[in-house]
This record gives C-alpha cells, sequence and structure tokens, in this order.
C-alpha cells in the first residue's frame, strides 16, 4: 500500500491556517485500535496516527486479538483489514458489534485490498462505518478517520439531549438538513433562502457539517454523488467542475460577504475541500 507523507501546498489556502493541521485537537487524547498484519503498513498507519495527535494506538496481527482488545477497552475508532491471521477483519468486527465490550459500538473503518462492490456491502452490512480500498494516501485515511469521530460526537450529543441534531450554524449561514434549505443573514438585511440544486444543498451539508476541518474529494464522491455505484476514472474533474459552478453560484446569492471571504470553498493540500468558517462574519 502506497502512503505518501507529502503533500502538494494549494494556493486556495495560502496565508490561512492548513485544516490538517487543526486535526490534532480533534484527535487529541484519541485512542485507535489497528488490525493489519502487515507489520510496516501497520507502523506507518500508527505512526501517523500519532503524529497527527491520538494519545494511543494499539496493533494486533489477528481477528481474535482484536475481539479481545474491543472487550476489554474503549477505543474511539477501530482500523481493520479484512484478510488477516486467524479470524478475519470482517468476522472480528462482526464478533465486536454482536459483543458488549465497550468498543461494540466505536465507529469503524476497513482499509482492505478488498475493494470490490460486493465486498465493500459485506463491509458496511458487518457493522463498518467506512470502507476504504488499499492503497490510500495519508490525507485520505486521516480524513476518514476525522469524519467518523465527528460523526460519533454527533450522535453522542444527540442520544444526551434525546433529540435529531439541529441546523448548523456558520456565521450568517445556516444549514437546516431536516427542511434542506441554506439560509443567508446578511448584516442588517433579512435572511434569505439560497437558491441550490438537491447535489449542491449535499455538497454544501457534507463541507459545512465538517466544521472547517477537511473533506476529501473521494469521501464527497461517496457521499453525495450516490446514483454512481463505481468511482469514474474522472471523478475529479466531474467534482471540479460542480464546486467551480457552486463556488460563483454561492458568491452571486452572497455579495455581502465581499471578495476576501469568497470562495467560500477552499481546497486544502492535494485532494481536499474546506467550507470556510465565517464566524465573526455575520
Amino acid at each position: 500500500m502506497a502512503m505518501n507523507d507529502e503533500f502538494r501546498g494549494d494556493d486556495d489556502m495560502a496565508g490561512e491556517a492548513d485544516p490538517f493541521a487543526a486535526l490534532s485537537r480533534l484527535f487529541e487524547r484519541r485512542t485507535a485500535l489497528v488490525l493489519e498484519d502487515d507489520q510496516a503498513l501497520a507502523a506507518h498507519v500508527g505512526g501517523k496516527l500519532t503524529r497527527a495527535g491520538f494519545d494511543r494506538v494499539d496493533h494486533v496481527t489477528a481477528g481474535e486479538d482484536a475481539v479481545r482488545a474491543a472487550a476489554e477497552r474503549a477505543y474511539d475508532v477501530l482500523i481493520l483489514d479484512r484478510i488477516t491471521l486467524g479470524m478475519d477483519g470482517l468476522s472480528a468486527l462482526t464478533a465486536i458489534r454482536g459483543g458488549a465490550g465497550p468498543s461494540a459500538q466505536s465507529p469503524a473503518l476497513f482499509l482492505t485490498a478488498l475493494g470490490g462492490e460486493r465486498q465493500r456491502v459485506e463491509g458496511l452490512i458487518a457493522g463498518a462505518d467506512d470502507y476504504l480500498s488499499k492503497p490510500v494516501g495519508d490525507e485520505e485515511l486521516l480524513a476518514r478517520v476525522a469524519a467518523q469521530l465527528r460523526r460519533s460526537a454527533q450522535r453522542s450529543e444527540a442520544g444526551a439531549e434525546d433529540r435529531r441534531p439541529g441546523d448548523i450554524v456558520n456565521g450568517p449561514l445556516t444549514l437546516s438538513p431536516g427542511a434542506r434549505t441554506l439560509t443567508f443573514s446578511p448584516p442588517g438585511g433579512e435572511p434569505r433562502a439560497l437558491e441550490l440544486s438537491p447535489l449542491e444543498f449535499a455538497i454544501v451539508g457534507e463541507l459545512m457539517g465538517a466544521r472547517g476541518q477537511p473533506v476529501t474529494k473521494t469521501m464527497l464522491w461517496d457521499r453525495c454523488w450516490v446514483e454512481w455505484k463505481f468511482l469514474p476514472d474522472n471523478y475529479v474533474n466531474i467534482i471540479d467542475a460542480r464546486i467551480s459552478a457552486l463556488r460563483r453560484r454561492l458568491k452571486e446569492q452572497c455579495p455581502e460577504l465581499g471578495d476576501n471571504l469568497h470562495p467560500l470553498i477552499v481546497s486544502a493540500r492535494s485532494q481536499s475541500l474546506v467550507f470556510r468558517v465565517l464566524d465573526g462574519h455575520t
């Protein structure tokens, strides 16, 4: 599996804080369990998570060991290969989900060479929250782990308050997932609903929901282009064209924000996107 520690800079983020560096706050004091029988790969993944801010990364090579570890300790995320020594990763996750251990409901991500559609479906049915096919870059892995940690925290907050997650507020913008509306409240003006297509709303929802943290283009494709059953070779071009049009659309409908804040959607590193944090620009 090719993992790349070097990322190309992007002019969109020139002079701004690196959103990937900001992930360290999300990863702080977190723990992970990695099931992987390739020692070099496991060391790379563990080292990457530790450098990104994780407090502890435990590594096991056999499915049975993963089940035991998950039954004994509460991990914030599980990263599992499917082809492993002894019990395979699919069976291990099924056993973890079926048990009563402290990690039974922890977010789980498969990182495996088995990347066919049927195999992805098997992984998700077994209880995985995400599924990544090898090889994958470090940027993609960190963004996917961050997304699972955010969603886990949101589910916990919603459960504690006994209600569904509400609106997402980003400065003068309010996204209402239930009503499928994006409202802009300009300074001194009346709030107005922005006109977005269903696909544009889905894109904005994913990016605003990340709250200033990076979303990779493959993550965006998986969650917004749901009618596609495969990843085409030109998916990046398809996304870039849609993002370019969406940037223009948002600028046309939110001119009060000024040129210094547009585009609202900016690129981060090589293959990720970030929706600007607009707090303080109301």
